[in-house]
């Protein structure tokens, strides 16, 4: 049965990542890593790796240090833009609804066929018993109301989280 590893496999992969293998790297460990294949494969791969780390460290092009500062000056400047207008925004949706709310009151007060058609509306639930109507229709007054109420709470929330 094969040994699945070594003592010495730990010195020999801390020696190839040190740069020290073979060359650098004690004889006792050279010498057990010809005769162990556990610590030959570590060594050969461990080689590997690091020779590609190297050969990627040369590719590597580090950008202008003035670059880096420009760009983070930028991204500084545009974090503070969408900060300082986060409450603009929020007020902004306020304001809209605000208007929307009362456009809507003005056209159903001035509006003659709208008037009439809200006092059908209310001559019809009143012919309705108000048992009759909580009992089959509160569950939809309730969530109406629940919705009108909580749409405009979780934009203003939504934008003030971003």
């Amino acid at each position: 049965m094969k040994a699945l590893d070594c003592e010495f496999e730990s010195e020999v992969l801390k020696a190839v990542l040190e740069g020290r293998w073979p060359e650098r790297a004690d004889a006792e460990l050279r010498e057990h890593a010809a005769t162990c294949a556990i610590c030959e494969e570590v060594a050969a791969v461990g080689a590997a790796f690091e020779a590609e780390r190297e050969a990627l460290r040369a590719e590597a092009a580090l950008p202008d240090a003035g670059l880096v500062w420009w760009r983070a000056q930028l991204r500084a400047r545009r974090e503070a833009v969408k900060m300082a207008g986060r409450p603009i925004t929020a007020a902004q949706v306020l304001a809209l609804a605000s208007a929307a709310g009362l456009a809507g009151a003005c056209f159903g007060a001035t509006s003659a066929w709208f008037q009439q058609a809200l006092g059908g509306i209310a001559a019809s639930l009143q012919a309705v018993p108000v048992q009759a109507l909580v009992g089959e229709h509160g569950v939809v007054a309730a969530a109406a109301g629940a919705v009108l109420l909580l749409v405009p709470a979780a934009v203003v929330l939504a934008i003030l989280r971003d």
